[in-house]
């Protein structure tokens, strides 16, 4: 009986053994890989905002897309509250998504206002401009919010007349794959590029319809078809960017910059 649980107790130190190095070995790994990832995650926001802005080419090495959007990007600070610019922190460090989560650097929303499903809005955002003989050439727009069963993270680009779309992407999402997910599908994503985010009047207009775009409608350039089969993902996509373009997200600073007061 004694041999029996000697034998026992040695297993289980062995076995508690095996788990601290194998936990330490892990525990190191995720400490030495986390530059690279932190580098990667970097370099994938990088390459979706040039495919966003209409730049680069598929397929282009990490260097490459590091030179490009050091060539072509303008990362600038907005103040959300007041719609212009701002140098209260490095918009090249600066994530607001992280400022998301710091009551000091945020707002909770309440249900009215959240139609996004973000709970949370940073005080602080970050754009990024293309510019040309010193002026917006494009502006591209951070825009998140809940789908179906995940919250979508992407960006929008318009062009310098501050409403025509110029691009909308999702880097990021769990939306089930060959329905919501076709938000990746280049050609839903190509539907977008020409439309017109706000009406004569200066009302946002631009809208996610279910059974597709009356090419006779007046209201067509404003309208794009919902995705087949992902209702809820479509009226997610639509939600947020109400959100992010109206008067809780980039509305203010887009009417400043039009006027010239950013």
């Amino acid at each position: 009986m004694s041999s029996q649980k000697e034998s026992t107790v040695r297993t289980l130190v062995v076995a508690l053994l095996v788990c601290l190095v194998c936990s330490v070995f892990v525990a190191g790994a995720a400490v030495a890989l986390r530059p690279t990832q932190l580098e990667n995650r970097q370099l994938d926001k990088q390459r979706s905002i040039l495919a966003i802005a209409g730049l680069g080419e598929p397929g282009m090495s990490g260097n490459q897309v590091k030179a490009l959007y050091k060539e072509r990007i303008v990362a600038k600070l907005v103040n959300l509250e007041t719609g212009e610019y701002s140098d209260e922190f490095d918009p090249n460090t600066f994530d607001p998504l992280v400022a998301a989560k710091d009551p000091e650097l945020s707002q909770a929303l309440s249900g009215d206002e959240d139609i996004a499903s973000i709970k949370r809005r940073e005080r602080y955002s970050v754009v990024y401009t293309v510019e040309e003989n010193g002026e917006v050439a494009t502006l591209i727009m951070p825009v998140r919010g809940y789908g179906l069963w995940s919250t979508l993270y992407g960006f929008i680009a318009v062009k310098g007349d501050l409403n025509t779309v110029e691009g909308l992407g999702f880097y990021q999402h769990g939306e089930t794959p060959g329905l919501g997910g076709e938000v990746d599908n280049p050609k839903w994503r190509g539907l977008w590029q020409g439309k017109e985010l706000f009406s004569e009047n200066g009302k946002l207009a631009i809208q996610v319809v279910k059974g597709g775009v009356d090419p006779q409608s007046p209201r067509a350039d404003h309208q794009v078809d919902a995705l087949a089969g992902a209702t809820l993902t479509s009226n997610g996509v639509n939600n947020l960017l109400h959100f992010w373009l109206g008067e809780n997200g980039f509305g203010p600073f887009i009417a400043n910059l039009r006027a010239g007061e950013a």
